[in-house]
């Protein structure tokens, strides 16, 4: 059995390696196509295990759309005949709706959702057509002469995103990070359900949030008193239960017990909150300190900014690069996400 992914395309890699990285930790094995940019799919899924893979991935990714069992492949001339053999009664409870996306090609659609839309409900008994709340959800994608036809069992909460923005939630500071950004940085950590998670540089809990709604149990620590506050009331609120909050200088931190990853996103530059020091040795006191904290096959995901040299720290405090991506935030900074693991 296969999965349709429709992901994100506001940044070039970061959608293709948060599903790798979930692919990964999750032991899901399949063999990944990348149709074009923004358009996945996973082949050849365990049938026992499927429904539960499709669950995952829905549960787990920030930069992914969409995730679609897919129910055949056809060419675009043949797609009447393909819908019209199709038992539609093993997708449809009720009342449905039909969705095409497009992808580097000139196929009406309009006319498709139609055409399609029609045929199944001619070729289906006791069925009828919802296209604002539909109990089922039909999602044909179209790239090139190539036509998905797929089944949305499950659904991305596409609100979730939106809604938790960091000026949505109770507590707010300036320069939080956006939770599809956390959540993508906390699966490419390779978080499973139950690991230890930890952000010694916390402020409000967003890289806590995202770790705490896909199951891990998550501690934050921050040297300002206002940010342990606030992001336990942030967790609070996301209704993540599992979690821990401190004072803690990062440079003074002694875990009990080590942890399964670190996600952070230090601050840079000079502020109140780092006692005034500067960005060069926020992260060199921060790497040389955390690697303590850290289990053997740990891995830490850290943001920068693009002006810290980050690879001439990393060589100085035991730590190897395995990944790096750049995010464009506004015009005077990038932002950098790096993959690092500990050297043995």
């Amino acid at each position: 059995m296969d999965l349709l992914l429709i992901q994100s395309q506001e940044h070039d890699k970061l959608p293709l390696a948060e599903l790798k990285a979930v692919i990964e930790v999750e032991e899901i094995e399949t063999d990944l196509e990348v149709v074009c940019p923004g358009l996945v799919l996973l082949k050849s899924l365990d049938d026992s295990k499927f429904d539960d893979y499709y669950k995952l991935l829905v549960k787990r990714l920030g930069y992914t759309h969409e995730v679609h069992q897919v129910i055949s492949t056809v060419d675009y001339s043949d797609i009447e005949d393909e819908v019209c053999s199709i038992d539609w009664s093993n997708y449809i409870d009720e009342n449905f709706a039909v969705r095409v996306k497009r992808f580097n090609t000139e196929v009406d659609t309009v006319a498709t959702e139609r055409r399609v839309g029609h045929l199944i409900l001619t070729n289906t008994e006791g069925i009828s057509v919802n296209l604002k709340e539909p109990k089922s959800f039909i999602r044909v994608v179209a790239h090139q002469n190539t036509v998905y036809l797929c089944y949305g069992k499950y659904r991305l909460d596409k609100k979730y995103f939106e809604l938790m923005k960091p000026h949505k939630r109770p507590f707010f500071h300036p320069g939080c990070m956006s939770p599809k950004l956390a959540r993508c940085m906390v699966n490419l950590a390779r978080v499973k359900e139950g690991d230890f998670v930890l952000d010694p540089f916390c402020g409000t809990g967003g890289i806590l949030i995202e770790a705490g709604l896909i199951g891990a149990k998550v501690i934050g620590s921050d040297i300002d008193w206002r940010m342990k506050r606030g992001a336990a009331t942030n967790l609070d609120y996301a209704g993540v239960t599992n979690y821990r909050t401190c004072v803690v200088d990062v440079r003074e931190m002694k875990m009990y017990d080590e942890v399964d990853a670190v996600v952070t996103d230090p601050p840079y530059g000079i502020s109140t909150t780092t006692c005034g020091e500067g960005t060069d040795g926020i992260f060199k006191e921060f790497l040389s300190s955390i690697e303590h904290s850290m289990k053997k096959d740990a891995l830490l995901v850290m943001a920068s900014p693009d002006s810290l040299d980050i690879d001439s720290l990393l060589d100085e405090v035991g730590f190897k690069l395995l990944e790096r991506y750049s995010i464009k935030m506004h015009k005077s900074l990038t932002r950098i996400i790096s993959v690092i693991a500990k050297i043995h």
